[in-house]
């Protein structure tokens, strides 16, 4: 690496640090939830594979689970992979599972991210569907972070709100059934107990221009959650187009202050 590349990191490095420093200063949200979209638009704008598009934007999550932990917050949740992605042709779909093994493996490495800042990796949704060696690596990535407890990540993956709804409905009336309780005294909570994750985002950001929430956290993305669309692509998405949403957040909260 030149002198010149040495100084220029060192220098952003600082850079940043200070400005997240400064932004830590305020409010800052404990739950944040991203829709990871445009990766193959990024691909096709710089006239390269799908796969590399998909890799950058594996980039663009460490980029911005470091910058989280370094802000404060407590709770990653990010959409990996819908299960309609499945629907995608099967040389996508084998290229989006070999990236999920091996970034599983990479995470989780000794000296990592996340062990580094001690943060607990969860992979949420309907990992049967998996191939084989990509619910190994989930499952030992889980494993080999269970005693972090410093922050969580949360990658749902393959995921759908609504399966998550009906099962957890399904749970919900399962156990209802077998303690022989009412049908009339089952509530939100009882559902919310059977959530894969219950804790609402307190910011909820989709990349790529893209305005829907295309199944993701419908039952957590209550009223209290802040919902913010970027026209960025995710692999471009980084602590410019963060610091915006930060701020606007903190303006928000200080707005409800007594």
């Amino acid at each position: 690496m030149s002198l010149f590349r040495q100084c220029y990191d060192w220098l952003y490095t600082q850079t940043q640090d200070t400005v997240l420093s400064v932004l830590a200063a305020g409010p800052i949200p404990q739950h944040v939830a991203f829709v990871m979209d445009g990766n193959r638009r990024y691909a096709r704008r710089k006239h390269a594979k799908v796969q590399q598009g998909h890799s950058d934007g594996f980039l663009a999550l460490r980029r911005m689970l470091e910058i989280c932990l370094k802000l404060g917050v407590r709770c990653v949740t990010a959409y990996a992979f819908s299960i309609e992605n499945f629907k995608r042709s099967p040389e996508e779909v084998g290229a989006l599972m070999s990236l999920a093994e091996e970034k599983l493996q990479e995470l989780c490495q000794h000296g990592g991210l996340l062990q580094q800042h001690g943060v607990r990796l969860n992979v949420l949704g309907r990992k049967e569907l998996l191939p084989e060696r990509v619910q190994i690596a989930a499952r030992r990535a889980e494993e080999m972070t269970r005693q972090n407890d410093r922050a969580i990540l949360n990658l749902c993956m393959p995921y759908t709100s609504r399966d998550e709804i009906t099962t957890a409905i399904e749970s919900t009336i399962n156990d209802a059934l077998a303690e022989d309780r009412s049908p009339a005294s089952l509530s939100e909570s009882d559902i919310d107990d059977h959530l894969m994750t219950s804790t609402p985002p307190d910011v909820l950001v989709r990349t790529s221009g893209v305005k829907r929430l295309s199944d993701f956290l419908l039952w957590q993305c209550c009223e209290d959650t802040q919902i913010q669309f970027t026209a960025t692509y995710w692999p471009d998405f980084g602590l410019l187009d963060f610091i915006p949403i930060i701020l606007d957040y903190q303006r928000k909260v200080w707005s409800r202050a007594p």
